[in-house]
């Protein structure tokens, strides 16, 4: 099933990438030639109108191949398919045509984000609420309920507000063997209850044997939702590229990045993960990638749209083609290097699973 739905998964985020390459190429006026899941040798394809649909034999990613997409590629087609040709159209609609994929996966991950938005979305406060409690442990037996929330914790000599759950913490082992008072608020009213923290709970346990948290759900209305989650997938995007950039930086100088990094292998790991938490969270994980996929691809890196569009810029504002050869070899060079880390992240996945 995990296997399964990272398929469909992959499909989804590369199919709406490059349908938004294909729309915008479209709308300009651009031959495409192939619409293609995943990358060649083709294992079957259909050609409808004037454009071949694939399946290829690399399943990690897609393709949209354009009538004349780069300089090297340049032939002497006539004035009728020179018009559809995308090294002859203005440097604007290049830019919209390349840009296009990276809006397709942002706007995907808005409506997903503003989807879950409605659901329910948990949300940090300065509360304290039982989240579980486990049989047989002092607040079992006290009578703390799920749901409840600790206000304050009241000691012989002393009364503490609790406003965090390392507070909690912090105070049930202090006072581990000896009665305190957990002021609780539940369904709206307030009681008082006694509770003996243990000195030296079961491994895996705390003192009060409670699972606590400091998040509640939150629900919007699917009128506000769209606002918020606007909001919060450009929250995401920037968190992304500021660790994205930190990573790379701890690369080149050779360091241990901060985070850790997931190829295909660990992104079908963690899908296997979130199909157990139900459909919301594999929607989530799903924008979540798409918000990746996005990101990744406007850094001005070659091979990449971000990369791509670096050239259109440069076109744009020297008014001068790029040099057939450098584009083509500095593309090459690209892919090169993005199949090589891909190949180096996939191997760390397989070795990290199998530990």
């Amino acid at each position: 099933m995990g296997i399964l739905v990272f398929i469909i998964i992959l499909a989804v985020l590369v199919l709406i990438h490059e349908l938004g390459h294909f729309l915008a190429a479209k709308r300009n006026g651009v031959l495409v030639e192939e619409f293609g899941f995943g990358f060649p040798p083709r294992l079957f394809g259909i050609k409808k109108g004037e454009t071949i649909y694939s399946i290829n034999l690399i399943p990690f990613g897609g393709f949209v191949k354009l009538y004349g997409e780069e300089y090297h590629e340049e032939k002497d087609p006539g004035k009728t398919l020179r018009d559809r040709a995308f090294i002859y159209k203005k440097p604007w609609q290049k830019a919209e045509i390349i840009v296009a994929g990276i809006v397709g996966n942002f706007l995907l991950a808005w409506v997903l984000i503003s989807f879950l938005f409605t659901q329910g979305v948990p949300t940090p406060t300065n509360k304290v609420i039982i989240d579980n409690v486990q049989r047989g442990s002092p607040a079992y037996v006290a009578g703390i309920q799920v749901g409840d929330q600790i206000t304050k914790v009241k000691t012989t000599n002393d009364s503490f507000t609790i406003s965090s759950s390392e507070q909690l913490i912090k105070i049930s082992k202090e006072f581990g063997g000896k009665p305190i008072d957990l002021a609780v608020i539940r369904n709206g009213k307030g009681k008082l209850v006694t509770v003996v923290p243990r000195k030296d709970p079961p491994k895996g346990q705390g003192p009060l044997g409670v699972m606590i948290t400091s998040f509640v759900e939150k629900k919007y209305p699917w009128y506000e939702a769209p606002f918020f989650g606007l909001a919060h997938s450009f929250d995401i995007s920037i968190k992304i590229l500021t660790e994205l950039s930190k990573t790379i930086f701890q690369l080149v100088s050779f360091k241990q990045p901060s985070v850790d990094v997931a190829g295909p292998i660990g992104i079908a790991q963690f899908t296997g993960q979130a199909i157990k938490f139900g459909k919301n969270a594999v929607l989530e994980l799903l924008a979540l990638l798409s918000l990746n996929l996005a990101v990744i691809n406007i850094l001005p890196f070659p091979a990449l749209d971000g990369g791509r569009l670096a050239f259109v810029v440069y076109e744009w504002t020297t008014k001068k083609r790029v040099n057939k050869t450098v584009e083509r070899y500095v593309n090459l060079f690209g892919i090169i290097v993005l199949l090589s880390l891909a190949l180096v992240i996939s191997i760390r996945d397989v070795t990290r699973l199998l530990n």
